[in-house]
């Protein structure tokens, strides 16, 4: 469905995916949604500024997708693999070759990995335990993907934030 016609959530269930996880889908489509409208055109000299010290879209736009990726990992009880190590440390490195388009693709591909796990997840998991980093900090499976879900939409605000400040002064 189109983006037009109201929010994700207003559109109904998303095929698939158990009752109590679509308002997670619905979060984080929403999110992919915000966040190719709002870097749509975005200057690429802007990509990594960082107005008033707040963190750039660049990096907002790593760390959603990074944070989903290492969440929904922990949700299925795996272990974060060295790729996913590197990639969390290089979320804080400018990157000039790279595009708003491109971080926004690699976010969408993202979530959409995450909706098959989502419609592969059984509610009757969701209390499982699991733990999280070397810390093994408890928490539950639906603990992680809510939390992935609730984390990538408080970064969207911030993102969308951090456009308007950025657009503001061209």
């Amino acid at each position: 469905m189109s983006a037009d016609i109201g929010e994700v959530w207003q559109r109904g269930p998303i095929e698939g995916v158990p009752a109590l996880l679509q308002p997670l889908a619905h979060a984080l489509l929403q999110a992919v949604e915000e966040a190719e409208r709002y870097t749509e055109n975005f200057p690429a000299e802007l990509l990594w500024q960082r107005p008033a010290d707040v963190a750039s879209v660049g990096f907002h736009l790593l760390h959603i997708r990074g944070v989903v990726d290492r969440l929904f990992t922990y949700a299925r009880g795996e272990a974060l693999t060295a790729d996913q190590l590197k990639e969390l440390s290089a979320e804080k490195e400018i990157n000039k070759s790279i595009q708003a388009s491109d971080l926004v693709d690699a976010f969408r591909q993202q979530v959409n990995r995450a909706i098959v796990q989502l419609q592969n997840t059984p509610e009757s998991t969701l209390t499982e335990r699991r733990k999280i980093g070397r810390k093994e900090i408890p928490t539950t499976v639906a603990g992680l993907l809510f939390h992935a879900a609730e984390h990538t939409q408080r970064h969207i605000g911030q993102l969308l934030v951090t456009v308007r400040i950025l657009q503001s002064k061209i």
